[in-house]
């Protein structure tokens, strides 16, 4: 997958918990921010929720040689706001937005018409977080880590869009996650799950594509349940709170008591036996933001990790890349990605309390540009040239 485009080092930052506000690493195709029609138009004429796109907009004649289009790797806000919205929405509808059902995206219609249509992309991950509900009532959360077998890092499928609020001369790139039917690996897990596309597959090179502007079968028929194998297990449930931010998130919790063992045994340490949830959890000097306790529905708090985490409604599943955003007057927090240069579910709109298929999805993005890189992190642009 070529990257012509992507943010420097000190604009992301790599992240073990990653909250619906944060800021991830999207790719897509580099296309204005209307998209591109049949025969590009230097004006927009984007359509609002509900509105059907007209019928003539792709009459025009196609150039007689198509366009090379240049793919980049950008830094985009986790909850997607439409274009057409003109004051910044408060924090419950950003989380309305952070995941998008892939079966509402079958009819041409809708707030999604636009994005489906023109504004498809990739968002980069480590992996995510799901919670495991136990107990009388589901009151005991377990947060599990989902990442790929084979090691590499997670593409979902996704949507953005890009706004500029009244009186603001900045313009905000948002995206959400399309989610579909869990998988027989993760249905234990929760119903649903984000859709995983592998890179440089045909699948993926029709996903990005700028001028396939018209939703089609082909394209909803990728929407579907990871065919690949895929690793999961149990960790720290300090990941719950959002404030906390450490590497330990995305290791078992299991394998974090083994190696304590074994190292009491060889020291002839007297000490008692410290349980792994018990470790304490540093956060980051310039971390001003309380750690909140996470019950685990997505109205609340999502909670994501390392290159990329999701969360969709009641399954709360976060995306571990990027670290959670301070306040609209402070700088913009981005994702760390591990690369100079490359090459994160939905709400249904209906009666029914939509399901997060990323709740805690844990993401390893670069995020924060005021956070240090540390080293050894892998690039993600070597991961994109593969």
């Amino acid at each position: 997958m070529p990257v012509d485009d992507a943010p420097q080092d000190e604009e992301a930052r790599e992240t073990y918990n990653f909250p619906p506000g944060a800021y991830g690493l999207v790719y897509r195709a580099e296309v204005p921010d209307h998209g591109i029609r049949d025969a590009e138009d230097p004006e927009s004429n984007e359509t609002g929720p509900g509105e059907e796109e007209d019928p003539q907009e792709n009459t025009e004649p196609q150039a007689s040689e198509p366009k090379p289009y240049r793919y980049e790797i950008k830094v985009m806000k986790w909850g997607l706001i439409p274009f057409w919205t003109k004051r910044a929405p408060d924090y419950s509808s950003m989380m309305r937005t952070i995941n998008c059902r892939d079966d509402s995206l079958i009819e041409n219609k809708g707030m999604w018409n636009t994005m489906k249509q023109k504004k498809r992309c990739l968002v980069v991950a480590q992996g995510f977080y799901e919670w495991l509900k136990k107990g009388p009532g589901g009151k005991e959360r377990i947060p599990y880590f989902v990442k790929r077998k084979d090691g590499n890092l997670m593409c979902f499928a996704g949507l953005w869009d890009c706004a500029q609020y009244e009186g603001s001369g900045e313009k905000l790139y948002t995206y959400t996650i399309i989610t579909t039917d869990s998988n027989k690996q993760l249905n234990f897990l929760h119903d649903r799950m984000p859709v995983i596309l592998n890179p440089g597959t045909d699948e993926v090179k029709m996903w990005l594509d700028p001028t396939r502007n018209k939703w089609s079968r082909e394209l909803q028929s990728l929407l579907k349940p990871y065919e690949g194998e895929l690793e999961f297990y149990p960790v720290d449930p300090a990941v719950g709170k959002v404030g906390n931010n450490s590497p330990s998130f995305i290791v078992p919790v299991d394998s974090k008591e083994n190696k304590k063992n074994i190292a009491n045994f060889f020291s002839g340490a007297n000490k008692k036996h410290v349980k792994a949830d018990s470790t304490k959890v540093e956060t980051e000097p310039e971390e001003t933001r309380p750690t909140i306790d996470h019950d685990g529905s997505e109205n609340n708090a999502p909670l994501p990790i390392p290159p990329i985490s999701v969360k969709e409604t009641q399954g709360q599943k976060r995306l571990a890349a990027d670290a959670p955003e301070e306040s609209p007057a402070n700088k913009q927090t981005k994702l760390s990605s591990p690369p100079a240069k490359l090459s994160t579910p939905v709400k249904t709109a209906g009666s029914k309390t939509p399901r997060s298929a990323t709740s805690n999805k844990g993401m390893a993005l670069k995020t924060s540009p005021t956070k240090k890189i540390e080293p050894g992190t892998q690039r993600i642009t070597n991961f994109f040239t593969k």
